[in-house]
C-alpha cells in the first residue's frame, strides 16, 4: 500500500500539511493532485474524512477563472438529480465517462506520438518547407508561371520585300 499524505483542515480553515510539517494553501493540495500524490483531507478536531469537501472547493475556485469545464446546463442537471432514485448511478457514470475520455485522449496522444516520432521538429521542419515550397508556387503564379502557357506577345508583321 502505498503512502497516503495527511493534511488537516483546522476551525480557522487553515490546511497543515503533516508530511512536511507546514501550513498549505488550495493551491498546494491541487499540486498535489496534478502530480498524482495520495493525500486525505481530515477535519483537525473530529478526524473525519472531509477530502470530498476541499476538492469540491479547490474546482469552485477554478471554475471562476478561465475556462470553466462545466456549464450552467451540467451543473442544474446535477442538481436537478439530486435526490433522485438513481442519484446514486450518475457518480459512477461520470466516473465511467471521464475515464474512456482520458483513454481516448492517450491513444490520440500515442498515435500523433507516432507520427511526429521521435524528433518532433523534423515534423515542423517538414510542414515548413511545404509551406515555403507552396508560397514559391504561388508567386511564381503571380508572375505568370503557374503552369499555364504565358501570354504570348503579339508577333510582328513580317518585313515586306522590298521592290524596287
Amino acid at each position: 500500500m502505498s503512502h497516503v499524505r495527511i493534511i488537516k483542515k483546522y476551525p480557522n480553515r487553515r490546511l497543515y500539511d503533516t508530511e512536511i510539517s507546514s501550513y498549505v494553501t488550495l493551491e498546494d493540495v491541487r499540486q498535489l493532485i496534478v502530480d498524482k500524490e495520495d493525500f486525505v483531507v481530515r477535519d483537525a478536531r473530529s478526524g473525519n474524512d472531509i477530502t470530498r469537501g476541499v476538492l469540491m472547493q479547490i474546482i469552485a475556485e477554478h471554475e471562476e477563472h478561465g475556462q470553466p469545464i462545466f456549464t450552467t446546463e451540467l451543473l442544474t442537471q446535477v442538481i436537478r438529480f439530486r435526490g433522485d432514485s438513481l442519484q446514486g448511478h450518475l457518480g459512477s457514470f461520470l466516473e465511467r465517462s471521464l475515464q474512456f475520455f482520458l483513454e481516448q485522449q492517450q491513444n490520440v496522444r500515442g498515435q500523433i506520438g507516432q507520427l511526429v516520432g521521435q524528433a518532433p521538429w523534423s515534423l515542423l521542419n517538414q510542414l515548413a518547407e511545404r509551406n515555403l515550397e507552396l508560397w514559391r508556387s504561388f508567386q511564381q503564379g503571380l508572375g505568370g508561371g503557374t503552369g499555364a502557357t504565358p501570354p504570348r506577345k503579339p508577333a510582328r508583321p513580317a518585313a515586306k520585300p522590298r521592290t524596287r
